[in-house]
Order: structure tokens, then C-alpha cells, then sequence
């Protein structure tokens, strides 16, 4: 794993913290009376930047980071305070926990680019840090890049359901080994129920909309006329929501990995997921085949894939524990692991041996040799300190079934599930499946309809193979952004563009951030060197 492109959380890419860290990103209701959906200024919002022009940052110490990781020297930071519910900008406020990495040469300084890793509900205190090492001097040269928590995540006032199970993995409503979704129904009213109790009604303001809104704030607060943004996966999404609202106050913004604004948030996973594993598993299966002497998973893509589906279908009936572990291989874990793996290239090896070591496990057969890959790809690690165990699972839902109302009808979805399940076997059903999102509250405001009105200043960066938004989420995008956005495609898999693997989208990226040129026309780039 590059770890200049992680956040230095997970002890191994493959972890159960991990494979959930990025999975929504393949993965409302009446509007606001005083705040419209689509409006950057309306009078409360006037009112209150007002306030927030005179707000900045003292910049200072980070927060500690979470055990294991470690973190720049260079990189400070500060908080800013926000109201929860921008209707009411004079009641309760929020933080929400910033970080620079400034240039090193301020008198080249263009401006700032803030940056935001995805998720959603993950933390983007140390993405400067991180990707400081991928970028070439002259863009970093150019900007102060900057990091923040979103409102809600880790040290942005922290919200907690209380979930029995604080994994985002445990909210993946796979069916039962029949098909059935009886018990998914009810472990999504239970979730609903407990967040409802546990959080209350706050939640409804720890949405996408609101946390662009916060962006705004932090630009305020930076002295920023405009500002810059690099966002990944459903930073993609936030993004294009920032640039909706603030159109005057967007500079230049790069969206990778990218989520179609048109179908938040039920359509999303339900359309995409599937496919976007299809698309993307043959390029696993084609490392396993070539090593088929020593694992043993068969000699082609079919025949990789067939024992791949085998091997999930009999852990979904029988589970098995892992040798020094408190937990259990099923058919779900094995599939959100392989899932987050996909990610990028450089993991493939490593989620084949993965591959291998359940199969013996299953069999019985399994070796110190596998037990030790099971123990690394499976272990997990503590969130940082302060933040709640379940934060990532609270806000993950929160987002996901507060941006956007979700259809009620159970019998729905037990049809969509029954029909996923067969037209896109790697995923058994699960993305058209019940979620907490039948059963949540109506959201607070209507999602936030994202054009392409305002100037030529955003470039979509996105996979050809990307199994967690794939490459239709890339076209649905530069389709709702139009003419304001020039479109970058590349012929690799996984997740990431940018630095991993083509100069031609390294160039186009790189241009664009130090000169400002947009391609012309649409670009598809043939050149992947893929690592791994």
C-alpha cells in the first residue's frame, strides 16, 4: 500500500477498518423554509458570514493521532466553529478541526487547496500530509493544501449512535444463504431506532450540503477569496455540492473517483456496486491464475472466479473462526475484504494469498503460513483517541440517509435484492438490499442539484475498472457538470488516477493545477504502467 495515499490508519490496506473506510464511495425529502438547497447566501447564511469574516485560525498542535500512526511535523492545525443547523446561524455551534501543510515558498503562493479523502465519514486531518509526496514542486509551490474533518467525523464534534457493532462492515445488509432479507430488515429498523434515540435529531444536520457549507466557512476563515479542491471518491460528490452552491468562490477542482449526482444515494449503490465489482474482479482473478501452481484457485479468470464464488457461498452457510482471533470468516467479511482490496492495484498479490488462506481455513487445511495472513489482513485498529468507536458507522449513516430520502417499501427491496442477486453474483445482492435508510427520518432539505452553470474549472480524473465508483458514476458526473468540466479516462483499475501508474493523467492533473488549462475534449488515457 502507498501510504502516500492512505491515511495512515490501518495497520495493513486490507484491514476490516479499511475495506469499510471507502465503501459508500461507490456507495431530501421537503425543503428548508429559510434555507434553500441550491442557494450559497440566503438571508440566515448572509447573516451569518458576516460573523464568519471575522473568524480565523490560530494554528497549532494536532490532535493525537490514533495508535500506530504518526504524522508530520510540518502539518498544524486549528478549529473553526460552525452553527449545526445553518437555519439558526446564531444557536448551537460546532467544530469542525482543520489542517495545513503550507507551501514553501509563500512567495509563489497561488492560494490553498483543500482536499478531502471520501468516505464518506472519513477524516481528512492528514490528506496534506499524505499526498505532499505525490505532488511535484510546483504545485506545491502553489498552494497551502488543506485538510479538515468533516462536521460530525473524528475531531469535528464526533456524533455516536451507540451501535452494538461500530464497524461500517456490520451496517452491509448481505442476505442470508437463501436470499432471504428478513433479518436485514430487521437489523436496518434497529439501526434507524438507535440512532434515533441515541442521536436525536442533530443528526439531520450532518449532511453533504451543510458540510459544504462548512467549507465556505473555512475559506472565510483562511481570508480566502477562492479556494481550490481536490476531493476522492465522495469527496467527488462534496465537491460538486460546494461548487452547486458557491460557484464565484470555486477556483480549480479536480474530482477523482467519482460519484453521479443524480442518483444519491439508493440508486447509487444499487445500480453501480454490482457492476463496478464485475468490471473489476477479473483483473484479481488474472493475478491468481497466473499463480495457480501455489494457490491453487484455478488457471483462468473463469475458473478463479467460480472458486471465488464457491468459496464465499460456503462460508455464507458455514463460518469459520480464525485461529487467534475473536471473530469468524463468513461469506460477507470475505467480501468486503476483497472489496476493499480492489482498491488498488498494488494489493492485488496480497488478496489473492488472501484468497488462498480462506480456502484452506474452509478446508480445514490451513497452515501457520495462512493463519499469519489472515491475522494481518483481518486485524483491526483503534480509532484515534477521543473519537468514538462507532463514529465512522454513525456518520457513514447519517450521510447516507440524510443527504437523500430512500425508498420505504420492504417488499421492494426484497425484489431488487433477488434480481441483483442474480444478474451480479460477487456482490450476492447486498447493494440492492435493505438499509437503516428505510426506516430514518425524513432529511432536512432536498439534495442539492448539481449543474454545470458558472466557469470552465473542473477536471474528472477517473478508472476505466474502479470497482467502488465506477466509470458510469465518472460519465453521469461530466454529464450533470457539462461544459464546465473536462473529462480524464484512464484504462486501469481501482480506485485512485492520479499517481498510480499514468503520465498521461499525471499531466493533465498537474497542468491544470499549476496553469490552469483544461484538455479541450475528452481524454482517454491508454498508458497505465500498473503497480503491483
Amino acid at each position: 500500500m502507498r501510504k502516500t495515499r492512505s491515511s495512515g490508519k490501518s495497520g495493513f490496506p486490507g484491514s476490516r477498518r479499511f475495506a469499510a473506510a471507502l465503501v459508500i464511495s461507490t456507495l431530501a425529502g421537503t425543503g428548508l423554509a429559510a434555507c434553500d438547497a441550491n442557494a450559497g447566501d440566503t438571508p440566515q447564511a448572509q447573516s451569518a458570514k458576516q460573523t464568519a469574516d471575522h473568524a480565523e485560525f490560530t494554528w497549532g498542535t494536532c490532535p493525537e493521532p490514533a495508535e500506530g500512526a504518526s504524522r508530520n511535523p510540518r502539518l498544524t492545525c486549528g478549529t473553526l466553529k460552525v452553527p449545526m443547523d445553518y437555519r439558526d446561524p446564531g444557536g448551537t455551534k460546532i467544530d469542525v478541526a482543520v489542517s495545513r501543510l503550507a507551501t514553501a515558498k509563500p512567495g509563489k503562493r497561488r492560494g490553498v487547496l483543500l482536499l478531502n479523502p471520501g468516505g464518506p465519514a472519513v477524516g481528512g486531518l492528514d490528506m496534506p500530509a499524505t499526498m505532499a509526496p505525490t505532488l511535484p514542486k510546483s504545485v506545491l509551490d502553489s498552494y497551502d493544501l488543506i485538510g479538515f474533518d468533516p462536521r460530525g467525523v473524528e475531531h469535528s464534534t464526533p456524533q455516536s449512535c451507540g451501535l452494538k457493532d461500530p464497524s461500517v462492515f456490520g451496517l452491509f445488509p448481505y442476505p442470508a444463504a437463501d436470499g432471504s432479507i428478513t433479518k436485514n430488515v430487521a437489523f436496518a429498523k434497529a439501526h434507524a431506532e438507535t440512532c434515533a434515540d441515541t442521536a436525536g435529531d442533530n443528526l439531520q444536520y450532518f449532511t453533504t450540503a451543510n458540510t459544504a457549507r462548512d467549507m465556505d466557512r473555512i475559506r472565510q476563515a483562511l481570508g480566502e477569496r477562492k479556494i481550490s479542491y481536490w476531493g476522492q471518491s465522495y469527496g467527488t460528490y462534496l465537491g460538486a455540492v460546494y461548487r452547486s452552491l458557491f460557484q464565484d468562490r470555486t477556483d480549480r477542482m479536480i474530482l477523482e473517483g467519482n460519484i453521479d449526482p443524480t442518483k444519491v444515494w439508493a440508486d447509487e449503490v444499487a445500480d453501480k456496486w454490482g457492476k463496478g465489482m464485475a468490471d473489476r474482479f477479473p483483473d484479481a482473478a488474472a493475478v491468481a491464475a497466473a499463480q495457480d501452481d501455489t494457490l491453487g484457485l484455478g488457471n483462468s479468470v473463469k475458473q478463479v472466479t467460480q472458486s471465488y464464488l464457491t468459496l464465499a457461498e460456503r462460508l455464507d452457510r458455514k463460518p469459520v473462526p480464525v485461529p487467534g482471533m475473536p471473530l469468524s470468516l463468513d461469506g460477507p467479511l470475505l467480501r468486503t475484504i476483497t472489496y476493499g482490496m480492489l482498491l488498488r492495484n498494488e494489493t492485488l498479490p496480497p488478496l489473492v494469498g488472501f484468497w488462498k488462506a480462506a480456502a484452506d481455513l474452509a478446508d480445514g487445511s490451513a497452515t501457520d503460513a495462512d493463519n499469519a495472513v489472515l491475522q494481518q489482513i483481518l486485524a483491526d485498529t483503534p480509532p484515534a483517541p477521543g473519537v468514538p468507536a462507532d463514529n465512522q458507522a454513525t456518520m457513514f449513516l447519517a450521510l447516507l440517509c440524510g443527504d437523500a430520502e430512500w425508498p420505504h417499501d420492504t417488499d421492494g427491496y426484497a425484489t431488487r435484492t433477488a434480481a441483483d442477486r442474480k444478474a451480479w453474483p460477487l456482490t450476492a445482492g447486498m447493494p440492492a438490499n435493505i438499509w437503516a435508510c428505510a426506516y430514518w427520518k425524513k432529511p432536512a432539505e432536498q439534495p442539492v442539484t448539481v449543474t454545470g452553470e458558472g466557469p470552465r474549472n473542473t477536471l474528472i480524473l477517473q478508472n476505466r475498472r474502479d470497482n467502488a465508483t465506477p466509470w458510469e458514476g465518472g460519465i453521469g458526473l461530466h454529464k450533470a457538470l457539462g461544459d464546465s468540466s473536462a473529462f480524464v479516462g484512464v484504462d486501469n483499475g481501482g480506485h485512485y488516477v492520479y499517481n498510480d501508474g499514468s503520465a498521461c493523467a499525471d499531466k493533465a492533473t498537474v497542468d491544470f493545477l499549476t496553469t490552469g488549462h483544461l484538455p479541450g475534449k475528452d481524454v482517454y488515457c491508454t498508458d497505465v504502467n500498473r503497480k503491483g
